[in-house]
C-alpha cells in the first residue's frame, strides 16, 4: 500500500520523509514540512482537489498496468503453445 503523510509544521517532517507520498502545507508554523516535501499547498482546502486528482490518476495507471500485463502473459502463452 502507498502511504500518504500531511504536515503543516516541523514536527511532522519525520513522518513525511518516511511516507511515500509527502504533502506539505504552508502555514504559520513555518516552512520545514512544505521543504521536505513531495507536494506543498498552501491550505488545508486545497487537499481535496490533489488527492482526488493524483488518486484517480494513479488508479487509471494501476489498471493499464494490471491489462498489460494480462495480455502480455497470455500471449507469451499463445506462443509458448504455438512452438510446442
Amino acid at each position: 500500500p502507498i502511504t500518504a503523510a500531511i504536515g503543516d509544521g516541523a514536527n511532522d517532517v519525520p513522518m513525511i520523509q518516511e511516507a511515500q507520498v509527502g504533502i506539505g502545507i504552508a502555514g504559520r508554523e513555518g516552512r520545514q514540512s512544505v521543504n521536505n516535501s513531495d507536494f506543498a499547498i498552501g491550505q488545508f482546502q486545497y487537499l481535496q482537489r490533489l488527492l482526488f486528482v493524483h488518486g484517480r490518476w494513479n488508479y487509471l495507471r494501476a489498471c493499464k498496468y494490471t491489462l498489460f500485463t494480462f495480455w502480455r502473459n497470455m500471449l507469451q502463452v499463445l506462443i509458448m503453445f504455438s512452438y510446442t
